[in-house]
């Protein structure tokens, strides 16, 4: 077995159905499988195939049914996988609507008029591949390999990301990172040595008490925490949450703090304030393992619950009572790190305050606190070596966001807007299944790097607002309908789960490992594709640990023995933390050798003005962002989003439930579409509310198209955390107009 520390080293860089005509497959005969020769079986040889799903990160596990004509009849569940335990979500069974969605991109394109006119001819697969190739080659040749880049968020990204370090390019960015989990990852393993990653190692099924701060579990649907959060409802498990929203959740809640937004950051160190004055921490567990506790006692001496009560406008006896409430709990208790963190630009201190405050509590590694995640060990084909890049986008900013352990898609973003303060800028993207346009935010920066690129290829399933903008569209096929590569995923079993076809691919639709080797003949790159198909690939992969491709067909899951034995951490076990100290670092001296502060300090945030309501903005269970708008089922279930509206603000303004307004942001962007109004109490009278998502300006989403307003669209202030990088986006105040004109109201 591994020691802890090597463990922890390896982690932390680690850091419903419908039915189609009878005829239809035949119709799309030339196929996939038929095309590659594979040995191995297709789809016409089983009534039910293994998926794990694409609709969102947590890829459950599940079996696709189809009926005696080898129709899709439904998705569920895998009984044996730990990431759904059978049970899948609104959108996982809705997933086989991505599949029968008509507005589908069907074959590939390429531009024929300025960029963001929509305006393609159809072109064969080759021909595309030769475009792409002979743009590449010229940037290589005219400014050097490193100036092209990968956008990617879903399974593909692994083709398209030895594609292009097989170019000679490391610039491949997930927006995941920058505009979402970032800060957390950089927080965490600054205090522990170890990140959260996905799934997050929460063990919320045994906690006694569990705090949302900013976190929607229920309507965010993070399906195994969600199962857990419910069976721990059942326990008696008191839930803490902080929210300016009374959420789903929050109903579920012993205590709701509708904090004033923008001031988590007070609350956090009041608690600490709290739990420290008190003698409430966890003494043994702080003495044996901590780095730096009289340095952080000093720190919060004078952050006093009634202190906080000036900033948050939460009681000092609610402080108190909830931070007893953690305390009587510890250490099964759980301060959530939360997924999406980008909110005010001085999020990794936040979420250091997170980790310092569980830490105190002694959660860390403790059942019903964070368990020690495992993941399976699964051996890749030795590729050949990698060119090594010259430059990075990193270089190109000035060597800023060092303590970022990934590309960073904002960075990449603006390494390709040219600039004298740049030592060189970015001039192709391949975006691999992220609508970029409503993921960055600063739509218009956005904007500016794409037109000033020699090349965009966008790869995706869908007409987005990106592909508006590509040179070249390249349409892939469904996750129902392909091949990917294996699911390992972390959690207390390492797991690995099969995706292979339930049916032949529609349209003249590919996957994206054809689409990255096709390429990489184009570019002389087939060494680093050395399988001709991809079942070759996970076939070779499972029998490094004992499985093959055929088993796993059968089973779809297959559960791992952990490689260490140590779930939660033993009685008195010594422990080594990888961190400079080897302790939990409640003082951070990484943050400290990058002169930044190593304990965390409360920020006042700009606040909004007269007239104006601070944007916050969120997730639905039935919808997964901007990718599932315009899915047959999902839109069913929920078509378009609503601007909450506390009453007080409605009186003032002569709002009505069900009306439609316009938007316009501190910046005079006025949204381009309508959204509907929902007066209700639950949310504070300072702050409006809506799911992103919505407020699609693409024609060709026929469902989607101009249903509620973009919050993309209106977060046009960024603050950007000097530590990693990440984008705050929770700096933005919109308004009323009852029209889209520039007009007083």
């Amino acid at each position: 077995m591994k020691s802890r520390r090597q463990f922890l080293k390896i982690s932390s860089l680690s850091a419903a159905g419908l039915v189609f005509g009878g005829g239809l497959l035949e119709t799309f005969a030339d196929n996939l499988l038929k095309s590659n020769q594979s040995y191995f079986k297709g789809p016409y040889d089983f009534t039910r195939t293994p998926t794990y799903c694409e609709v969102c990160f947590w890829k459950c596990a599940g079996w696709v049914h189809k009926d005696e004509n080898g129709r899709i009849k439904k998705i569920i569940g895998n009984d044996d996988d730990p990431n759904c335990n059978g049970r899948f979500c609104p959108r996982g069974t809705g997933g086989v609507g991505m599949y029968f969605d008509e507005d589908r991109l069907k074959t590939p394109l390429i531009r024929t008029d300025e960029r963001g006119k929509q305006s393609f001819r159809e072109a064969t697969w080759d021909e595309a591949f030769d475009y792409i190739a002979a743009k590449m080659n010229k940037i290589k040749e005219e400014h050097g390999p490193e100036c092209t880049a990968l956008f990617t968020h879903g399974s593909g990204g692994k083709y398209f990301g030895n594609l292009l370090k097989g170019f000679g390019s490391n610039n491949i960015a997930a927006p995941s990172y920058a505009q979402c989990r970032g800060p957390r990852e950089v927080a965490f393993i600054a205090t522990f040595g170890q990140g959260i990653n996905s799934p997050e190692n929460t063990d919320i099924r045994d906690t006694k008490c569990l705090v949302l701060i900013g976190s929607h579990l229920g309507e965010n649907m993070h399906n195994g925490q969600v199962q857990e959060m419910s069976d721990a409802i059942d326990k008696g498990t008191t839930i803490i949450t902080v929210d300016p929203r009374f959420s789903t959740v929050a109903s579920k809640s012993k205590y709701w703090l509708p904090i004033k937004p923008s001031t988590d950051m007070a609350l956090l160190l009041s608690w600490m304030n709290v739990i420290i004055s008190e003698g409430l921490y966890d003494k043994e567990y702080i003495e044996k393992y901590a780095f730096g506790f009289e340095e952080l006692k000093a720190h919060v001496q004078s952050f006093t619950p009634e202190w906080a009560y000036g900033i948050t406008t939460i009681k000092p006896q609610q402080i108190r009572d909830t931070a007893r409430e953690m305390a009587h709990a510890a250490p099964a208790v759980i301060v959530h790190p939360g997924r999406h963190v980008t909110w005010y630009g001085d999020d990794t201190q936040r979420l250091r305050a997170v980790a310092i405050l569980n830490a105190l509590l002694g959660s860390w590694g403790r059942r019903g606190g964070f368990y020690n995640p495992a993941k399976a060990s699964v051996p890749h084909f030795h590729l050949p070596d990698f060119p090594t890049p010259n430059k990075d986008w990193r270089a190109a900013m000035g060597g800023k966001y060092k303590l970022a352990d990934l590309a960073l898609a904002s960075g990449v973003c603006e390494a390709t807007i040219p600039s004298p303060e740049m030592s060189c800028s970015i001039k192709g993207w391949i975006v691999n299944g992220t609508n970029l346009i409503n993921t960055l935010p600063d739509q218009k920066k956005t904007i500016a790097a794409i037109q000033a690129l020699d090349l965009l290829v966008v790869v995706d399933t869908m007409p987005m607002e990106i592909t508006g903008y590509a040179d070249v569209v390249l349409p892939e096929c469904t996750y129902l309908e392909r091949y990917d590569s294996l699911r390992i995923s972390q959690g207390r079993v390492p797991s690995i789960a099969l995706r292979m076809p339930a049916v032949d691919p529609l349209y003249n639709t590919k996957p994206a490992f054809w689409m990255a080797r096709e390429l990489a003949k184009k570019l002389d790159l087939l060494q680093y594709f050395p399988f001709e198909t991809i079942e070759e690939e996970i076939d070779w992969e499972l029998k490094q640990v004992g499985s093959s491709l055929e088993e796993m067909q059968r089973i779809g899951v297959k559960l791992m023995d952990r490689e260490v034995d140590d779930l939660y951490f033993g009685e008195d076990e010594d422990v080594e933390f990888y961190t400079n100290t080897g302790k939990i670092e409640l003082y951070s001296t990484a943050l400290e050798g990058e002169g930044f502060d190593p304990m965390p300090v409360f920020t006042q945030h700009p606040e909004p003005s007269e007239g104006f309501y601070r944007l916050i903005y969120g997730r639905a269970p039935m919808h997964t962002f901007s990718r599932t708008a315009n899915n047959p089922n999902l839109t069913d279930l929920m078509d378009e989003n609503t601007v909450w509206v506390n009453p007080k603000v409605a009186k003032e303004w002569g709002l009505k439930n069900d009306q439609y307004v316009y938007l316009e942001n501190q910046d005079g962007v006025i949204s381009d579409f309508k959204i509907k109004v929902r007066v209700t109490e639950r949310i504070r009278w300072d702050s409006v509310y809506m799911v992103h998502g919505f407020g699609h300006a693409d024609k060709r989403l026929t469902r989607a198209f101009g249903k509620g307003v973009s919050d993309t669209q209106m977060i046009t202030n960024v603050m950007l955390d000097p530590i990693m990088g990440g984008t705050g986006m929770r700096g933005n105040f919109v308004t009323f107009r009852f029209d889209n004109k520039k007009t007083e109201v």
